[in-house]
């Protein structure tokens, strides 16, 4: 585990936090502008010190009662920020080779060559070209193959997206997807978009003003109504996971089993029996008391209401709706909850059109 707990003020932000996460897979950082989420990934570097404690598989880095601190560069850390900075002198090839000189003394490797880091993030007809030919996402995966390559313990990744057009994130989304599946260390990844925490992340840690609002598994987090604030209303949504059980060449769609349950999307080239991950945004999910006939909409599936919010600032309701286990959530107006006298426990119909869902919102899992 990788634990961590600071306290402190930085100017006339204080910051509190208690945070643990595996030594395997991605945790998400989320929140607003200044909820403290760089603070933390600088506290675990040692870039910034705040009292406290920090333990990374066992090993003390920081620990104020025994006098213990790390320095950052006796840390063995991975850390990618949202500008790449590569050195404009050397080629791509000897970025990332001057990242393997690096790895601090006495750490083990993770076992990653040159040729893996290489090969992971698709970088072969990069390496002898000059870093000011790259495009915005080559940059970042030259930046994050020179952190992979000092052999961290842990990978710190600071929105290493946001400076990034949507054609770009789109190009790099799936290596980022590839280290997640092949990385054996743990990844702290910040971000404040919703989708691409989603995308990516186990777990997730939600901050709001420097204190830890939830932690879970993102399944869980995501379904939990009073994080509106934090997790955002317009982007609010649910992860479900169904099967592929059917493509249909004529229509270019395929068919899901969720529990039980068919969904319609459009066309992939996953094959029969393929477990995927599914984002569903609450704003795509209309909520009817009867089955509706003759409509576009290719996904109905029964369920019962478990949980509604209002919002009494502003003209919307939330609700979570059982469907055989996972929950949808969706948004709708408090004046449609009035009308259709909707409450907890009511059968109901979740309805979503299969052209809610594109490529950013399906994503295989690895067996």
């Amino acid at each position: 585990m990788l634990q961590g707990a600071f306290k402190g003020s930085l100017g006339s932000f204080s910051l509190d936090v208690d945070i643990g996460m595996p030594m395997r897979g991605v945790t998400a950082l989320f929140g607003p502008s200044g909820s403290g989420k760089t603070t933390i990934l600088r506290c675990v570097a040692g870039l910034s010190r705040m009292a406290g404690r920090l333990t990374v598989g066992g090993a003390v880095w920081q620990d104020d009662a025994s006098r213990v601190f790390t320095k950052p560069h006796r840390r063995a850390i991975g850390y990618v920020f949202q500008e790449a900075s590569l050195f404009p002198h050397l080629s791509v090839r000897q970025n990332m080779l001057y990242a393997a000189k690096r790895k601090p003394a006495g750490e083990a490797s993770n076992g990653l060559a040159f040729d893996d880091v290489v090969d992971l993030l698709g970088a072969g007809d990069l390496l002898d070209r000059d870093t000011s030919s790259l495009s915005g996402g080559e940059r970042q995966r030259v930046a994050i193959g020179r952190a992979l390559l000092s052999q961290p313990r842990v990978l710190l990744m600071d929105e290493p997206l946001s400076a990034l057009d949507r054609g770009a994130k789109d190009e790099i989304l799936p290596y980022l997807e590839s280290l997640h599946e092949t990385l054996d260390v743990p990844i702290l990844y910040v971000s404040h978009d919703i989708g691409e925490a989603s995308r990516l992340a186990d777990r997730m840690i939600v901050l709001s003003k420097g204190r830890v609002a939830a932690e879970g598994t993102i399944d869980d987090v995501l379904q939990r109504l009073d994080l509106r604030p934090e997790t955002g209303r317009f982007e609010a949504g649910v992860i479900l996971r169904a099967r592929v059980v059917s493509n249909d060449a004529a229509f270019l769609t395929t068919e899901l089993d969720l529990q039980g349950q068919t969904l319609t999307i459009p066309g992939t080239d996953l094959p029969i029996g393929q477990e995927i991950r599914l984002r569903i945004r609450a704003r795509d999910v209309a909520v009817a008391t009867e089955r509706p006939t003759a409509i576009s909409f290719r996904n109905i599936l029964s369920g019962a209401i478990d949980e509604i919010v209002e919002e009494q600032d502003s003209a919307f309701a939330e609700m979570l709706i059982d469907v055989g286990g996972p929950r949808l959530r969706a948004r709708i107006t408090r004046d449609a909850l009035a009308e259709l006298q909707l409450r907890v426990g009511m059968p109901v119909y979740a309805l979503i059109k299969s052209v809610s869902f594109d490529r950013r919102a399906m994503i295989a899992v690895r067996g």
